[in-house]
């Protein structure tokens, strides 16, 4: 869908009206394609004393393609964020702030140098959890890492966004996949979110291509047929995986042309019939021999405030987001004839969530309470299989370009498409991306965690 606006404020004329009337320029985000280097300028890194992050980070950022070394020392001039020798990206390692007196390392660091990064540049601060730190007053700086990060992603202009790595002790060889992510084009409307790693799950490793992390793998994709399901199905396969594309009997068509188009397979199936979990199951066993991501992206909506919504509205929206997602689940998690899961060991799960289970919306409870549990899920279940090697993580869509938004009355559309950071929907790749980073055996030190795929949003968190 086209976003007329941004398309009108990206214009000559267009750009100098809404400047001489105070309107919004919504930045047309850089967004990932294959061959792409993760960077394509300098970087800076440096951090504060006695940091355990500042020595292997500049290793690492030396190491990705397309990184120039920035001086840590030698700050661009201020306004300089549309030269040539722009910055691409700030990256800070706060760990060693014990206090927060130590906390003005922050302003040392960024003050002179945040007015120098490039448009759709990216900023990266990287501290302990909180929970971990050693003692009080250094849990209270950490923690303090949040505020600081999600004000300078609201603060950044031209796409430029910001995250908060919060690494456990002991992780420090865990960052590389989330690293990559959020100083890549990958991350273009993911902003101000905070994301913990933790002991990687075992059999963790780094893929031997990072362009083509899921070379080998076997995804199920649940609700694949269209929308956000087949662009996630589309970047997995992207990504050397062998993609089982799902989806009600009614979408066969269109889903067996993206099977095709992908190299995958396509299988019709109700997810909330009797016998579905049973059926998948044995399909992923029989073809493929099980499988080893699973993203559970099938959602409808039956929107009515809660005094207006009929039983029918609400359990329907129940089974199909929250209720089948259990089952699949569990079923996958079992031990079959084989005497192992159908999800392998190593295995990934990425649920669909959205703001409004963070937030909820009006007309909404039945789906706020379904992207609620998914939440839920994530964060009981995780803990549960790291044993076995699996991560379970969701994604939580913000407003998003799809068929479904393009219905919404024009007013609320524009509103929900500017009440972020970015000052924009984002596109379903940007989920897609975010998706395709939990499902890598890279990211084995993510797991119960829940990613904000928004813009920043202004609702919730």
């Amino acid at each position: 869908m086209v976003d007329r606006y941004q398309k009108m404020t990206a214009s000559g004329p267009g750009a100098l009206l809404a400047r001489r009337l105070g309107l919004p320029r919504p930045e047309i985000l850089e967004r990932h394609r294959p061959g792409r280097p993760v960077l394509s300028g300098p970087v800076v890194v440096d951090g504060a004393e006695g940091g355990r992050l500042t020595g292997p980070l500049r290793e690492l950022v030396a190491s990705l393609p397309g990184a120039a070394s920035g001086s840590a020392g030698s700050p661009g001039s201020p306004g300089s964020s549309g030269s040539r020798d722009a910055t691409a990206a700030l990256v800070f390692d706060a760990t060693g702030i014990t206090g927060s007196g130590g906390l003005r390392a922050l302003h040392d660091f960024f003050h002179p140098r945040i007015r120098s990064l490039a448009p759709c540049g990216r900023v990266v601060v990287l501290g302990t959890p909180p929970e971990a730190a050693g003692g009080v007053r250094q849990a209270v700086a950490q923690r303090a890492l949040e505020g600081f990060v999600r004000s300078v992603g609201k603060e950044l202009r031209r796409g430029a966004t910001a995250h908060l790595l919060l690494v456990a002790p002991g992780a420090e060889d865990a960052v590389e996949s989330t690293l990559r992510f959020a100083l890549s084009a990958r991350s273009a409307y993911v902003s101000g979110q905070v994301v913990r790693i933790g002991q990687p799950v075992k059999g963790t490793a780094a893929p031997a291509d990072w362009e083509r992390p899921l070379e080998g793998r076997t995804a199920v994709v649940t609700g694949a047929a269209r929308g956000i399901g087949a662009v996630v199905a589309e970047t997995l396969a992207r990504d050397g995986a062998t993609v089982v594309c799902l989806d009600v009997p009614g979408q066969g068509g269109e889903l067996r042309e993206l099977a095709g188009r992908i190299g995958g397979d396509a299988l019709e199936l109700d997810i909330t019939a009797d016998g579905a979990d049973g059926a998948l199951a044995e399909h992923l066993s029989a073809r493929h021999g099980g499988v080893d991501v699973v993203v559970h992206n099938a959602g409808i909506t039956r929107d009515k405030t809660l005094g207006r919504m009929d039983a029918a509205k609400w359990d329907s929206v129940i089974a199909v987001n929250l209720t089948a997602v259990e089952r699949l689940t569990e079923r996958l998690l079992e031990t079959g004839d084989s005497g192992r899961p159908v999800l392998r060991e190593g295995g990934r799960i990425v649920c669909t969530s959205s703001i409004s289970g963070i937030a909820g919306n009006v007309g909404q409870t039945n789906y706020a309470a379904s992207k609620a549990g998914l939440i839920g899920l994530v964060q009981a279940l995780a803990p549960v299989v790291a044993g076995r090697g699996v991560t379970v993580n969701a994604v939580a869509p913000g407003f998003i370009e799809t068929r479904m938004t393009a219905a919404v009355p024009l007013f609320v559309r524009e509103a929900g498409r500017r009440m972020n950071s970015m000052k924009q929907g984002g596109q379903p790749v940007d989920v897609a991306e975010a998706v395709a980073y939990l499902a890598s055996p890279g990211s084995g030190g993510v797991s119960g965690q829940v990613l904000r795929v928004c813009g920043q949003s202004l609702l919730g968190a």
